[in-house]
């Protein structure tokens, strides 16, 4: 099983960049409207703070399924976050 401490930098350097994604549309197409940025910006760090608050739970009976239940998630939200970054 990974560490945990891998766990929260992929959390963190993952959404990271999707937000550092909206940015640099945001500097490439300074005319266009920012609020579809922002809609995908504060959904990723809600989604963040969801889940470090999931990896930060104690009482789980099995750790490794846990984990990877959350490793899972995090895919699914980048995916859905990536997916809304390139329809703008």
């Amino acid at each position: 099983m990974a560490s945990i401490k891998n766990l929260k930098r992929d959390i963190n350097y993952v959404l990271g960049d999707i937000i550092e994604e909206c940015y640099t549309w945001e500097l490439l197409n300074p005319k266009a409207d920012t609020k579809g940025t922002e809609a995908i910006i504060d959904e990723a760090i809600l989604a963040f703070d969801g889940l470090i608050d999931k990896v930060h739970i104690k009482n789980v009976e099995n750790k490794k399924a846990h984990f990877k239940n959350i490793t899972l998630e995090l895919e699914k939200i980048a995916t859905g976050l990536l997916g809304k970054v390139n329809k703008l």
